[in-house]
């Protein structure tokens, strides 16, 4: 998750950007998340894509139990946590400046007994590839990365990297802008891609994405 300032409208308000704490419930557990505006921008404030990924997760009851799952962009932390919780074994990635933050989060939200089953790793797209094992994730999770056009095409090459056949990526994001849906595009020329939730009480869509035919069941 790049590390800039955000316009957001549709809610959110400027008291719950800059809260330094933002509470959530999830997979039987409260989460309490640390949140940091001023410091680290975007990847330390929790979004609405990111509640309704895991919402999603956890209503559709799908089974991630000892799964392995790679998050990209993670912010707070919150999808990599509630996964966790889910019963997955999680690569909970984001940009160095952010990792100390993000480990923090995890750390205070994992019972000691899954803490070894949530890494948290630095992955700027594109560019530590060699670092992760190609096609070595079931699920590969994004809440709200979509948003900068001059990180597109490193995220592709990131997702491509990542994925094998059997691979299932689940995108949560708003649509806002004409960049957004050229994203989509970009994104449809190399994966089979299908719309499997949308949310319009907080107007967030899921996008699922594979490279193969393979069936899968998430």
């Amino acid at each position: 998750m790049a590390l800039v300032p955000y316009e957001e409208g549709g809610g959110w308000t400027a008291r719950q950007l800059h809260s330094p704490w933002a509470t959530f419930h999830f997979a039987r557990r409260t989460i309490r998340l640390q949140q940091d505006w001023r410091r680290l921008g975007v990847a330390a404030v929790v979004w609405d894509a990111a509640v309704v990924l895991c919402a999603y997760l956890e209503m559709e009851g799908i089974d991630l139990r000892d799964r392995s799952v790679i998050e990209l962009g993670a912010g707070t932390g919150l999808l990599g946590i509630v996964v966790t919780l889910l019963g997955a074994r999680v690569t909970i990635t984001d940009r160095a400046a952010a990792l100390e933050f993000l480990e923090s989060n995890v750390q205070a939200n994992l019972p000691p007994e899954l803490r070894p089953r949530a890494v948290v790793k630095e992955l700027t797209w594109g560019k530590d590839l060699d670092n992760f094992s190609p096609g070595a994730f079931d699920l590969i999770l994004g809440a709200d990365i979509v948003y900068l056009e001059e990180t597109f095409a490193e995220l592709l090459e990131t997702l491509e990297h990542l994925c094998s056949e059997r691979t299932v990526i689940l995108l949560s994001c708003r649509i806002r802008y004409e960049r957004d849906l050229k994203f989509l595009k970009m994104l449809r020329e190399r994966f089979s891609v299908s719309e499997v939730h949308y949310d319009s009480s907080k107007d967030v869509h899921i996008y699922k994405a594979q490279r193969g035919s393979h069936k899968d069941d998430f």
